[in-house]
This record gives structure tokens, C-alpha cells and sequence, in this order.
């Protein structure tokens, strides 16, 4: 068990590529009720429509309404270029169906530079980002929302039926004003492709930009993606995954070599403050049944609380 004084230690997984696009259903749904079974705690689905994942909102409904324990996150969803009404109504809904289940983290642009085209907004997309989440955020917390921005503009505007217990909106982001930005608005913060050094760097710039806004971010809302290379696979994937993303860095400090690798990285993290963690393997798994038994057995014990 990883003993952290910022609270639970939770694991889940990251769902990549289908490996049978056929039958990629009925395998989807064997994964979802093989996960809500086992100790993974979430399963996130990426916001990349240029490859055959699942979409995050068609598939977090679906998975919730499949299953009874799982929680599923949207990461990272792109928020500038959609519209945040609509968006509230479809996470209002879902928070509704399945409490306290939906995890919503949202990002400046896409990771793909071909799905960029996808997400047009229509002024600088920092200022956009910003409003839409301000925006989404009263729209999920108040029972009518007026609103004149820049953006976006609503005259007694509500969305119903609203959870009782209001979502939790998290933001991606590695660079330092994206970290700020995170500290002002965010309830959490989700890093992808950051060293453990970096993510500990990075909490506490976004603790000094939330305490200079007069709010706190829970202890435990801070977390990262982390890649596992799994053991005896090919470690070229994993190489160039690391390399594209981060050439500056070693690919062992972003990439697991093998579930003792991740394991390393969990700990290593949590060292620096981070307590929630979603596992990507580097390329389609072949095996989910034979993959949840290793995640169970490898990353298991680390779950505290």
C-alpha cells in the first residue's frame, strides 16, 4: 500500500485503441463488467476522434449504465469549441444516473494535432477555455444563470436535473499557465507526460495560484496519467510514445518499464503529492482478462483507504 498524508491512493485504467474493431461491442462490454469487478477503480476514455477509441460521453454513458460500482472519467475532454450549456445538461444528466461515478477533466486543445481542426472557437482559445468552464460551472451549481461574456452569452438559463452533490471539474495542462489556470478555476488536476519531479513542481504552483485566488483545491484532487510498457513487449512503442511527447526527458520517468515500473512511478509520485493515477497501457492489449488479473495483482495493494 502506498501510505500518502494526502489522502486515498486510487488507481484506474486508461482505455486505448480497439484491437478487433468488429467485435470491438461485444469486447468493450466484457472489459466494463470485468472492471467493475476487479480493483480498478475508474476507467477513463480519451477525447481523440481520429482513432478507434470510444468517444468519452457516449462511452461514459454507456459504461455507467452497464455496470454499478465503476466510476468513469472523461480525459482529457477538449472544452474550447464545444458549448458549455450543452455539455452541462449532458454531465447534469449522467451525475443524475449515476452519482457520484462521473469524473469530467478538460483540456485546452487536442492531443492530436489532426483532431485540432475539430474543436474551432471563436476568439483566443485560452480566454475561451476559460469562460466555457466559468460558464459550465454555474450552469451545473445554479438554478438560473445569467450571463454576458466575451464568449458565451445566457439569459435565465438553467440546467435540470441537476446532481445533488455538485461535479467535481478537473483540468489538464503541463505548462506553467495552464497549471495557474488549474490553481484559479479547476477542483483538480490530471498531468500527462510529467517526470514525478515535474508533478511535484507542479502542485505547488497550482496550490500558490489557488491560495492568491482565495480558494483551496482538496488535498487528494491531484493525479497523472502514467503509460505501462508491458513485460516482455516490444520497448520501441513505449520509446517513441515517451520521445514524442517528451524528447527531454527519459522515458522511464513517463513510461512504466513493465508493472514493477509503474508500481515505481506510482510511489514515486505520490512522493511528490499526487494520490490518483490512471494506468494507459502503450499499445491495444490482447488480453484484457489476462492485463486486469496483472493490474490487480501488481498495482492492487497500492489502493489505500
Amino acid at each position: 500500500m502506498v501510505d500518502s498524508p494526502h489522502g486515498t491512493v486510487r488507481i484506474g485504467l486508461g482505455l486505448v485503441g480497439a484491437r478487433h474493431l468488429p467485435t470491438f461491442a461485444d469486447e468493450f462490454d466484457e472489459l466494463i463488467h470485468a472492471l467493475d469487478a476487479s480493483a480498478v477503480d475508474s476507467l477513463w476514455l480519451a477525447d481523440i476522434a481520429s482513432k478507434s477509441v470510444v468517444d468519452p460521453m457516449v462511452g461514459s454513458t454507456w459504461t455507467a449504465a452497464r455496470t454499478r460500482t465503476l466510476k468513469v472519467g472523461t480525459g482529457v475532454t477538449v472544452l474550447p469549441g464545444r458549448n458549455p450549456m450543452l455539455l452541462a445538461s449532458e454531465l447534469a444528466s449522467l451525475a443524475v444516473l449515476a452519482p457520484r461515478r462521473i469524473l469530467p477533466v478538460f483540456g485546452l486543445q487536442a492531443a492530436q494535432p489532426c483532431d485540432r481542426q475539430l474543436h474551432p472557437v471563436p476568439g483566443r482559445r485560452g480566454a475561451v477555455f476559460e469562460e466555457s468552464l466559468v460558464v459550465l460551472r454555474r450552469l451545473l451549481t445554479e438554478d438560473s444563470v445569467t450571463h454576458h461574456g466575451e464568449f458565451f452569452t445566457l439569459d435565465d438559463a438553467a440546467v435540470l436535473p441537476r446532481p445533488a452533490a455538485p461535479l467535481d471539474l478537473w483540468l489538464g495542462g503541463r505548462a506553467d499557465a495552464g497549471l495557474r489556470r488549474a490553481g484559479r478555476l479547476a477542483d483538480g488536476w490530471l498531468a500527462s507526460f510529467l517526470t514525478p519531479a515535474e508533478t511535484a513542481r507542479a502542485r505547488g504552483i497550482i496550490e500558490t495560484a489557488a491560495r492568491d485566488a482565495g480558494r483551496t483545491i482538496d488535498d487528494d484532487h491531484y493525479g497523472t496519467n502514467l503509460w505501462v510498457a508491458p513485460p516482455g513487449a516490444d520497448p520501441g512503442p513505449a520509446r517513441a510514445l515517451a520521445g514524442a511527447q517528451r524528447p527531454d526527458a527519459d522515458w522511464r520517468d513517463i513510461v512504466g518499464d513493465g508493472w514493477d515500473g509503474v508500481a515505481e512511478l506510482v510511489r514515486r509520485h505520490a512522493d511528490g503529492g499526487l494520490t490518483k493515477f490512471v494506468v494507459r497501457p502503450t499499445g491495444p492489449v490482447a488480453d484484457w482478462p489476462g492485463f486486469l488479473d496483472r493490474f490487480t495483482t501488481e498495482l492492487g495493494p497500492l489502493q489505500s483507504g
